[in-house]
């Protein structure tokens, strides 16, 4: 748990200020009012959600608010600021890959406690990258898919949020969760790793 907590905090606070740089660059000043245009963890942290990734290895953070009618291209713009925190989180799960596989390399690793902390920052910033992709109400994935549904649609998917909710509960707590996330957990470390290989 004591070395989660690192990986928890760079995970939520990175994709949350993700979120809120890209609408900010994007011309909606409302995350910057609120506070959230910082890395400061204690912004972004929800503790329900931060105890729920530190047991359950899944959890959230507070939500950054966006208002897409100040954005050019609502629609463009607000799939640009859905999906800049998972993209986040992929960047700082291989920063974390290449700064592990480094060490390695030159003998530094060899401290377990080091090399837990690593790799829980990789394994929990690609967990956030591939659950919040998840097309499901309220995660990022949804945000994308709404934009390309007629407004009918979006509105009566906005009503059954809470259904959504109860739903994403209980395929994380199903064996379809599995099916999911290690097939993609594997795939993206793979990528890494073919990556670092080219170099070290």
């Amino acid at each position: 748990i004591i070395a989660s907590i690192p990986a928890l905090i760079i995970a939520a606070a990175g994709h949350e200020y993700a979120h809120a740089k890209a609408a900010d660059l994007l011309g909606d000043p409302t995350p910057r009012m609120m506070g959230r245009l910082t890395m400061n963890p204690f912004v972004h942290l929800d503790l329900v959600g931060s105890l729920a990734l530190i047991i359950g290895g899944f959890g959230w953070a507070k939500p950054v608010i966006v208002n897409p009618t100040n954005f050019k291209d609502p629609r463009t713009d607000d799939m640009i600021v859905s999906i800049a925190g998972p993209m986040a989180n992929i960047l700082m799960a291989f920063i974390a890959y290449v700064i592990m596989r480094s060490l390695d390399v030159v003998g530094l690793l060899e401290n377990e406690s080091l090399y837990l902390v690593l790799l829980l920052i990789v394994v929990y910033n690609i967990n956030f990258a591939i659950l919040n992709m998840m097309p499901i109400p309220p995660l990022d994935g949804s945000h994308i898919l709404m934009n390309f549904l007629p407004l009918k649609w979006q509105v009566h998917i906005a009503r059954f949020s809470i259904v959504s909710l109860l739903i994403l509960i209980a395929i994380l707590n199903s064996p379809i969760a599995t099916r999911i996330f290690m097939p993609l957990q594997k795939s993206i470390l793979g990528g890494f790793e073919s990556i670092v290989n080219l170099v070290l």
